[in-house]
């Protein structure tokens, strides 16, 4: 039997800032994750390259086969490589090799995922008070709470998880995911392709983005074109803008290349882990921001606010200030910080 290996050793720069704290594999598009996907179409654990001894968890009956981290798999991906094929051959083969990426694959991904995870399966009832587009494209999870709201699945699925919340008054337009334990607010407008990501909170605005988990944009707001690491905070007010004014192409920063390269005519703002913005930060085209920021200030953000930033101003935070603040946001939803987080955040902070 085949055991599939993720390795994201060359190329977690390339995602900056999504893979500095967990592996590429973690990282979400669509529904699920890298790692959920593929242990979702094969049936078996995904063991990633660097935790422990891979070796000792293969067994004598399996074959393992190393695949980049970055790849989001499908099922003629993974029928090439059981078969011993050479899978970069697939013409439909897709790659994360850019953050931005993640914004532009969502779409496909959503749809996918979509079919994935609802195929065999009936959907929780629509409530009476829902109303809705094209039901047949529409999944409800056991425990979702919907009223008073529209769906509209016309030009894609809407999937809304387990437990999860749309408030009255929200407008949708798929393809649309909300995962598990999150909620949208009164009133949201909400366009696809969008991914919320498990116990996110988000109002205003909404279009082509995706949220990893446990963040909150909770208040109005425009967000196009973006990603969302966990654990981040949008405050009241806060857009971003993903097209420039005269509609040229975007230049992101690119942390491997140490550049700014074009990424399209449209991308927003790229926030990694743990970082926040005060109320009414207006961020700029393709904004990147690093881990564990404390973004304020006047105007226009720079396009790019490096780790630990206090500020746009290239002062640092404090890392024991950091960490406080961190452990105040995720009491919030009621999660504990390790020391393992905290050594791995420092280990961060000491080479930013």
């Amino acid at each position: 039997m085949l055991q599939i290996i993720l390795d994201d050793t060359r190329i977690r720069d390339h995602l900056f800032p999504f893979a500095q704290i967990n592996s590429v594999a973690d990282i979400r598009v669509g529904i699920l994750t890298l790692r959920e996907k593929w242990e979702k179409m094969t049936g078996r654990q995904i063991l990633l390259s660097g935790e422990g001894k891979v070796d000792n968890k293969i067994g004598q009956n399996f074959t393992p086969a190393v695949l980049s981290a970055n790849i989001i798999p499908d099922k003629n991906l993974i029928d090439s490589i059981s078969k011993g094929e050479n899978y970069l051959e697939q013409q439909s083969l897709h790659v994360l090799q850019y953050p931005w990426n993640i914004f532009q694959f969502n779409d496909r991904a959503l749809r996918e995922d979509f079919a994935l995870l609802t195929e065999g399966r009936t959907s929780e009832p629509l409530p009476s008070t829902v109303r809705v587009v094209e039901p047949s494209k529409i999944f409800i999870e056991k425990g979702a709470r919907l009223h008073h709201c529209i769906l509209n699945a016309t030009e894609g699925p809407i999937y809304i998880g387990k437990d999860s919340q749309v408030m009255e008054g929200v407008l949708i337009r798929g393809p649309f995911a909300l995962c598990e334990g999150a909620t949208v607010k009164m009133g949201a407008k909400i366009y696809g392709a969008t991914t919320i990501g498990p116990h996110c909170v988000v109002a205003g605005e909404i279009k082509n983005s995706v949220f990893f988990g446990y963040s909150n944009k909770a208040h109005d707001g425009y967000l196009g074109d973006a990603v969302i690491g966990e654990w981040c905070n949008l405050g009241a007010g806060t857009s971003n803008s993903n097209v420039k004014n005269n509609a040229g192409q975007v230049k992101v920063w690119h942390q491997s290349s140490g550049s700014y390269i074009e990424a399209g005519i449209k991308c927003g703002l790229l926030m990694g882990d743990y970082s926040r913005c005060a109320i009414n930060t207006s961020f700029n085209t393709g904004t990147v921001v690093g881990i564990g920021a404390n973004v304020f200030g006047e105007g226009l953000t720079p396009k790019l606010i490096p780790n630990f930033a206090w500020g746009c101003n290239q002062e640092k935070y404090q890392f024991d200030k950091a960490i406080r603040d961190i452990e105040n946001w995720k009491k919030l939803k009621n999660k504990e910080f390790s020391s393992t987080e905290i050594q791995t955040l420092k280990t961060i902070f000491d080479r930013s």
